[in-house]
């Protein structure tokens, strides 16, 4: 499997005859995947990148929809095709995709996949289409998500939060995070021209 690096490098490198070794990247900082990562009894037959829409239904996900994409990289700068990426969430209504998840008053939104899987592309890239994350009691809005290494046994799960939501400050989870690696889970939501969420991220295994 061939990895491709970014190296950002200069035309100095062809003066000196010698090749500059790439910098070392920091690891995306791991996060707890919490308690309502899917159990198998819990998925629908449909589990690839769309969340928005389940196979064979035709009512979509209710939400304001969100382009999650994104590129998988080791530490030192290579690009990883191949990688497994899965990501989960609650739906709008605050409810996960878990039979454990008995949050009162509402009831789970039917149209929503609740989990998606996918494989980064030759360039290392993913795209997930999904909502925006919402928040429910105890919890700011975020996105859990795992990248699986396609040759070793590396695995990262984390979670990813909305740069600038006034709930951030109040959620355990992201208080504990070191200040100077806040923002590699951080996403920053930018409106296309359809009106929907798109944010890009960086995954560093």
């Amino acid at each position: 499997m061939k990895a491709k690096a970014d190296t950002g490098l200069t035309g100095l490198a062809g003066w000196t005859g010698l090749r500059p070794a790439l910098a070392a990247l920091t690891p995306t900082v791991r996060q707890t995947e919490g308690p309502f990562y899917p159990r198998e009894q819990d998925l629908f037959a449909d589990r690839d990148n769309d969340l928005v829409k389940i196979r064979d239904r035709v009512i979509e996900a209710g939400g304001e929809i969100l382009y999650f994409r994104g590129i998988v990289k080791d530490t030192k700068g290579h690009r990883l095709s191949g990688a497994r990426v899965e990501i989960w969430q609650c739906d709008a209504n605050g409810r996960y995709l878990h039979g454990a998840d008995k949050a009162s008053g509402t009831e789970r939104d039917g149209g929503f996949q609740g989990f998606g899987s996918t494989r980064t592309d030759a360039d290392g890239r993913f795209s997930f289409r999904t909502i925006k994350p919402v928040s429910y009691p105890g919890r700011t809005p975020h996105i859990h998500a795992k990248f699986f290494h396609p040759v070793s046994n590396n695995v990262l799960t984390t979670q990813y939060y909305i740069d600038g939501d006034p709930q951030n400050d109040r959620d355990g989870l992201y208080r504990r995070l070191p200040t100077n690696l806040r923002a590699q889970v951080t996403m920053k939501l930018v409106a296309n021209d359809a009106g929907e969420w798109q944010t890009d991220i960086e995954a560093v295994l």
